[in-house]
C-alpha cells in the first residue's frame, strides 16, 4: 500500500440488482491505490468490471461495500456540497467523446460550465480560462474552437475537448476510461503523449482503463489486471509484461498486437460468472492449468516477487 496514495479503495464491491434473477457483483472486494503523479492501468476484457471500478472511484456510483479514501478522507458516502467538491478533484474522461459531448452546445459552453459549477468562476473569468484549457490540449486557434460544435470536430479533436473538460475542475485524479479506443490508430499515440504531458505539467494521478496491454505499458507505472470483477494480477508495467504470472495475463499478452507471447489453450470461451454465489477462481472455467481446488476456492493475491502479486494457486506453497 502506498503511503502517498492520492486515492485508495479498500475491499470495494459494486452490486447491481436484477429483477427475478441473482444480483450481479460487477466489482468484488477490490483493493487498489494510486500514488501522487502515478498512472495505474486497469486492464481486462469487456465485462471485467474496469469501467464500474473507475466510476465508483470518482463517485458516479456509490459502492455497495468497502471504502474509498481520497487524500486521507473517506469519500464513500459523501453527498451534497462535499460530493460536488470531490467531483472537482476527481474527474472522468469517457470512452466515446461524441456521446459525452452535447451536440447542441459549443466547445466553449462545454468548458465554461465546469469552470463555473466546480470552481465557482464568474462567467467572464470562465470564458477567459477556456482559451488556456484549449491551448493545453493543442486546439488552436482557441477562439475558432470555442465556437465549434462537436459534429464539426474530428474524433481526436473531440477527445481533446473531453480532456480539457476534465482539467477544468483542476483535479488531482483523472480516470481515463479507454480514451483512445474510439480513435484512429494514427491518433492514439498523440493522445497518449498528450496525457503524459498534462500529467507532468499538473502533477496528476491517472487511472487508465484499457483492454490494450501495449498502451498500458506505454503510459502506466503499474498495471492491474482485472477479470470477473476481481484483480488477478498487479505489478510494475515492465515486470508484468516481461514475466506475467497469471494465466489470464498470458492470454491478454498473446492477444496484443505484435506480441511474441504464445497463447495458452483455453478450455472454453464465455463470460465469467458474476453472481454472488460464485465459488473458486473466476478464470477457472477457461484456464488450461486449472486444478481441482481452483473450482472450489478463491485464490488470494500473493506476492510472487517484490511488488508483483498474483491470484493463482500455482504460486502458493503447498499447491499440488
Amino acid at each position: 500500500m502506498k503511503d502517498n496514495a492520492v486515492i485508495r479503495a479498500e475491499n470495494l464491491t459494486i452490486r447491481f440488482a436484477r429483477r427475478k434473477m441473482p444480483d450481479i457483483l460487477a466489482v468484488r472486494s477490490v483493493s487498489l491505490s494510486i500514488g501522487e503523479k502515478e498512472t495505474v492501468a486497469l486492464v481486462g476484457e469487456s465485462g471485467s468490471g474496469k469501467t464500474t471500478m473507475g466510476r465508483a472511484l470518482v463517485r458516479l456510483l456509490r459502492p455497495s461495500r468497502g471504502t474509498v479514501w481520497f487524500k486521507g478522507q473517506n469519500v464513500t458516502t459523501i453527498h451534497g456540497k462535499r460530493l460536488r467538491h470531490y467531483h472537482s478533484q476527481a474527474q472522468l474522461i469517457f470512452q466515446d467523446p461524441f456521446a459525452s459531448l452535447n451536440p447542441f452546445h459549443t466547445v466553449g459552453y462545454h468548458l465554461e460550465r465546469p469552470l463555473m459549477n466546480l470552481r465557482g468562476l464568474s462567467e467572464r473569468v470562465a470564458r477567459e480560462t477556456v482559451s488556456d484549457l484549449l491551448m493545453q490540449v493543442g486546439l488552436t486557434p482557441t477562439l475558432v474552437y470555442q465556437r465549434k460544435y462537436p459534429h464539426e470536430l474530428s474524433g481526436g479533436q473531440r477527445q481533446r475537448v473531453a480532456i480539457a473538460r476534465a482539467l477544468a475542475g483542476n483535479p488531482a485524479l483523472v480516470v481515463a476510461d479507454e480514451p483512445i479506443s474510439m480513435l484512429d490508430v494514427s491518433l492514439r499515440a498523440e493522445v497518449l503523449r498528450l496525457l503524459q504531458s498534462i500529467q507532468e505539467q499538473h502533477g496528476l494521478s491517472y487511472l487508465y482503463i484499457t483492454h490494450d496491454l501495449a498502451s498500458a505499458r506505454y503510459l502506466a507505472h503499474r498495471i492491474a489486471v482485472m477479470y470477473g470483477a476481481s484483480i488477478v494480477e498487479m505489478a510494475t508495467a515492465e515486470t508484468l509484461v516481461r514475466s506475467p504470472a497469471h494465466p489470464y495475463t498470458h492470454l491478454l499478452l498473446a492477444a496484443s498486437v505484435g506480441s511474441a507471447t504464445d497463447a495458452l489453450p483455453e478450455t472454453q470461451s464465455g463470460a465469467p460468472d458474476l453472481t454472488e454465489s460464485r465459488v473458486g477462481c473466476p478464470f477457472a472455467p477457461r484456464c488450461p492449468l486449472v486444478m481441482d481446488r481452483c473450482r472450489v476456492e478463491t485464490p488470494p493475491l500473493v506476492e510472487v516477487e517484490p511488488d508483483h502479486v498474483s491470484a493463482c494457486f500455482l504460486h502458493q506453497e503447498g499447491t499440488p
